[in-house]
């Protein structure tokens, strides 16, 4: 398959210093509230990087299920493999793939777990459903066939059928703090708009082009 030549012109939009927010949070909030209006899948979705003991980064797609100036928070199984090479190296990067906007968003920072009554309140927030989902997969574990899975999922949804699921101790939120944040927006003959916010020792912000 030819693909040298699939390439297009990115041509909706520029980005202006002067256009910026001081604090690249709202300056996010702002660009996330236009992802949302648009007719794009899972606006939230951000690929999450991470390194194991090895050396080898990982890769995978996750939700972004909420953010403040503390950073931004996703949910996860504890003993999956992102969550692992966390404890091992808490440093992470994650991207916002925005491309029906020819924009992006990468930041890079820093892990902390959150609390166990943070990530209850978000797990007793989940249909039932995905509660169970947790609780059936053991995230990141070979398994022997997805009917394994199926099934296991079934029953737990039959034993829990009249009740509550309880926040299970493997599973819980991850806060990404950031240190940089780079706002992308695609330009005309590749000349893109890149601005890095990068956070000082006394947590202020300072910005900076950088070039495409």
């Amino acid at each position: 398959m030819d693909i040298e030549n699939i390439r297009r012109q990115y041509m909706q939009a520029g980005l202006k210093r002067s256009e910026l927010k001081a604090d690249p949070m709202e300056q996010f909030d702002q660009w996330l509230s236009i992802a949302t209006q648009t007719p794009m899948s899972d606006p939230t979705a951000m690929s999450v990087a991470t390194v194991g003991e090895n050396g080898m980064p990982s890769l995978r797609t996750v939700l972004l299920k909420y953010y403040n100036e503390k950073g931004f928070v996703f949910f996860t199984n504890l003993d999956s493999r992102k969550a692992r090479e966390l404890k091992q190296n808490n440093k992470i990067a994650l991207l916002f793939p925005w491309t029906h906007l020819e924009r992006q968003v990468i930041v890079t920072g820093e892990v902390e777990f959150v609390s166990t009554a943070e990530s209850m309140k978000y797990f007793l927030s989940r249909p039932k459903d995905s509660q169970i989902a947790a609780l059936a997969s053991h995230q990141s574990r070979p398994i022997n066939s997805r009917a394994m899975l199926e099934e296991k999922f079934l029953q737990l949804k039959n034993q829990f059928k009249n009740g509550d699921i309880s926040l299970p101790s493997f599973w819980g939120g991850i806060r990404i703090k950031p240190v940089q944040i780079e706002f992308w927006q695609g330009r005309e003959n590749r000349l893109h708009d890149r601005f890095m916010y990068t956070k000082d020792e006394d947590g202020e912000w300072s910005v900076e082009r950088l070039a495409p």
